[in-house]
C-alpha cells in the first residue's frame, strides 16, 4: 500500500524533496532545515487555511439560527433539511467549504512523508540539539543517536503538541456533545499518535518536522481564531436581530435621578420670580 501511494505521488514527493535539499544548502542542519520546511509548508498552505476558518467563522454565526429550526421542525426532517438549505442559501454560506481546504492539503502531507521516509539516509549521521550527542549514546533506547532514529522526547513533545493542538486548536462549540467529542479526541489522538510511532520506530527527522509544523500550526490556528472571532464565549455569542424598538439614550439636561438638571432648575426660579 504503502509504494502504491507513493508512486501516486512521485512528482509532488520529488518536489517536496528539492525543497528541502535547497533549504540544506543554505541552511547546512538537515534538523534546522525540516523546521523552515515546515514553516514554508504552512506558509504556502496559508490561503487555504484562512477559507477555512472563514467556513468555520460564518457557520458558527449561525449555530443559533440552526438550534431554533431543529427546535421548530424537530418532528420533521425534510422540513428542517429545506429550511436549513434554504438558511444556508439565504446568508451564503457553503457548509463543505471548510472540508475543501483540509482535503487539498492531503497530497501534501503525504507526499513530505515519503520525501523524508525516502531520505533517512542522509539523516543517519545528521544531530541535532541532544539528538546524536553523548547522552544519546548513553541512552539509545530513549534518545535517539541520529535523526533516522527514533527519539522517545521528542516523540512524547511531538504527543503533547498533538493534544494541546485538538484540544485548544479546534473552534469552542455550543453543542454540549460536540464539545465532549473535542474532548475525547483530544486524548484518543495523541494516543494513537504515540503508538504508531513506537510501534513503527518513526525516524526523529519525520517526528521533528511534524512538531515544527504542529506549532506553526497552532501559531496559525491563534492568529485566525482572533481574526475571524473564533476564540472565547464570544464566539459563541450572536447578537439577536435587531428590534424593532429601539431605546432613545437619555436627554442631556434629566440627572441620573430622573429629575430636571441645575440648569433646568434655575430657569423655573428666574420664571417665578419675574412672576413675583
Amino acid at each position: 500500500m504503502g509504494n502504491i501511494f507513493h508512486q501516486l505521488f512521485v512528482p509532488l514527493v520529488a518536489a517536496m524533496s528539492w525543497v528541502l535539499t535547497e533549504i540544506h544548502l543554505v541552511v547546512p542542519s538537515y534538523g534546522w532545515s525540516l523546521i523552515l520546511l515546515a514553516l514554508v509548508v504552512r506558509l504556502a498552505l496559508w490561503p487555504l487555511s484562512q477559507a477555512q476558518f472563514k467556513s468555520m467563522a460564518e457557520m458558527q454565526k449561525l449555530q443559533p439560527l440552526l438550534k431554533a429550526l431543529q427546535a421548530k421542525h424537530k418532528g420533521d426532517p425534510q422540513k428542517l433539511n429545506a429550511e436549513t438549505m434554504a438558511l444556508y442559501k439565504e446568508h451564503k454560506v457553503n457548509p463543505l467549504a471548510g472540508c475543501f481546504p483540509v482535503v487539498l492539503q492531503l497530497p501534501i502531507l503525504i507526499a513530505l512523508y515519503w520525501s523524508i521516509q525516502g531520505r533517512l539516509g542522509d539523516f543517519a549521521h545528521e544531530h541535532f540539539a541532544w539528538i546524536g550527542s553523548g547522552l544519546s549514546l548513553k541512552y539509545p533506547a530513549v534518545l535517539g543517536t541520529s535523526l533516522a532514529a527514533t527519539d522517545m522526547v521528542l516523540l512524547a513533545l511531538y504527543v503533547v503538541s498533538m493534544y494541546l493542538s485538538v484540544r485548544y486548536g479546534s473552534p469552542p462549540s455550543s453543542d454540549p456533545q460536540q464539545a465532549q467529542t473535542q474532548k475525547i479526541m483530544a486524548f484518543v489522538s495523541p494516543a494513537m499518535i504515540a503508538y504508531i510511532g513506537l510501534r513503527y520506530h518513526w525516524a526523529s527527522a519525520l517526528i521533528l518536522y511534524w512538531l515544527s509544523i504542529n506549532i506553526f500550526t497552532m501559531a496559525q490556528q491563534l492568529f485566525l481564531y482572533r481574526r475571524y472571532g473564533l476564540i472565547g464565549p464570544r464566539a459563541l455569542v450572536v447578537a439577536a436581530p435587531a428590534s424593532s424598538v429601539t431605546v432613545a439614550p437619555p436627554p442631556k439636561n434629566v440627572s441620573p435621578k430622573g429629575g430636571a438638571n441645575g440648569s433646568a432648575r434655575s430657569a423655573r426660579a428666574k420664571k417665578r420670580s419675574l412672576k413675583r
